[in-house]
């Protein structure tokens, strides 16, 4: 398969004043095959929170190469960054980041706004992703805010907006870390179906279980790779 995403020795070090300089990344390099689901493991402080944040273009390297879909992204201006990441990378986080005062449907439809999606096809495509979520009573759900929602419903909801540009990568950052076991199965369902169908995934996670989901494990320690494993 071909590389959709690549790490050429990337470091990230943050100036924390009086000349203390922490580097969170130590020249990390590895690269993602389109298709693939892989998990980014590692205790806290390790550095993978930091290496999402560079994955996704939400944040800069401080040197290295980071290349998507064939596009070197350090050459980008914020504003072609953020066009860039809109149409290119979805994002799902542990506090599911949906806008309180927008019901569901509203939220998923938000990336497509920014797209310029004229607004029945936008809608049309929204709902239907809640359905392929598997939101229960998607009809009824979909005009419901976030705090009318449980915290599987909005993690699912937060799902249907990541994929509503159709990315080429969905970047999850502990996505199951505020769900009860009975909620994060049925999201990892969700994370799998996806992956079948062709979507690549990429976790960060501290969990083994979840890790294990995945069909690659990149683990991180201060800031370094110390294992890249196919485990199936």
């Amino acid at each position: 398969m071909a590389a959709l995403l690549e790490l050429k020795n990337v470091k990230k070090i943050y100036d924390m004043g009086r000349d203390i300089q922490v580097e969170a990344l130590k020249g990390v390099s590895f690269s993602i095959e389109e298709g693939s689901y892989t998990a980014i493991m590692g205790h806290s402080g390790s550095g993978k929170s930091t290496l999402l944040q560079i994955m996704g273009c939400l944040d800069r390297a401080t040197s290295g190469d980071i290349i998507i879909k064939g596009t070197a992204v350090k050459d980008m201006n914020d504003f072609q960054l953020a066009k860039f990441r809109n149409k290119t990378i979805g994002f799902v986080f542990q506090s599911f980041n949906l806008i309180g005062n927008l019901t569901a449907i509203e939220n998923v439809e938000l990336p497509m706004i920014y797209a310029g999606v004229p607004r029945a096809e936008r809608r049309k495509r929204a709902m239907e992703l809640l359905k392929l979520v598997g939101l229960e009573e998607p009809e009824e759900r979909a005009f419901h805010r976030p705090n009318q929602l449980s915290g599987g419903q909005q993690q699912r909801v937060a799902i249907a907006r990541a994929l509503a540009n159709d990315p080429a990568v969905i970047l999850a950052d502990e996505p199951t870390g505020n769900l009860a076991t009975n909620q994060w199965r049925r999201i990892l369902d969700i994370f799998k179906r996806l992956n079948e169908s062709g979507k690549t995934i990429i976790i960060v996670t501290h969990d083994p279980l979840v890790g294990q989901e995945a069909t690659r494990i990149i683990t991180l320690e201060d800031g370094a790779i110390i294992k890249d494993e196919r485990i199936r």
